[in-house]
């Protein structure tokens, strides 16, 4: 189980506005956002901060993380909303049947090029509650 995750990213403010719209449709929000050793740090959760971005001069390598969606509705939302915000398609809503039957998952690159995904794991006729 993951407790949290940070990466660096380039551009903050960039990053914030595409996090913000990208991760509505999710119900994940923005709920921390301060300076910590001249850096600005922001985190996003339901109830408490579990994925976090630093402000770096320059990024190191490429991150992928799935978030995990309650339905594939809110994938297809997900993946809208994302690209509405700056983010670039790297798989659009849609079955990955190589991971699972009912692997139903997007992808996006955001605006530091890191790999963005939301998946549901359910069947098309159920949702979780």
């Amino acid at each position: 189980m993951i407790d949290h995750m940070t990466f660096g990213v380039a551009d903050m403010t960039r990053a914030v506005a595409f996090y913000d719209a990208a991760l509505a449709p999710l119900g994940l929000r923005r709920l921390a956002d301060f300076h910590d050793g001249g850096r600005r740090v922001v985190g996003y959760g339901d109830s408490q901060p579990c994925f976090w971005m630093a402000e770096e001069r320059a990024t190191s390598g490429l991150f992928h993380v799935a978030f995990r969606a309650r339905c594939r509705a809110e994938v297809v939302a997900f993946h809208a909303a994302a690209l509405t915000a700056g983010g670039t398609d790297n798989g659009p809503p849609g079955l990955r049947p190589r991971y699972h039957a009912d692997y139903y998952a997007a992808f996006v690159r955001d605006p530091d090029g890191h790999n963005i995904e939301t998946v549901c794991h359910l069947p098309a006729d159920v949702s979780a509650k």
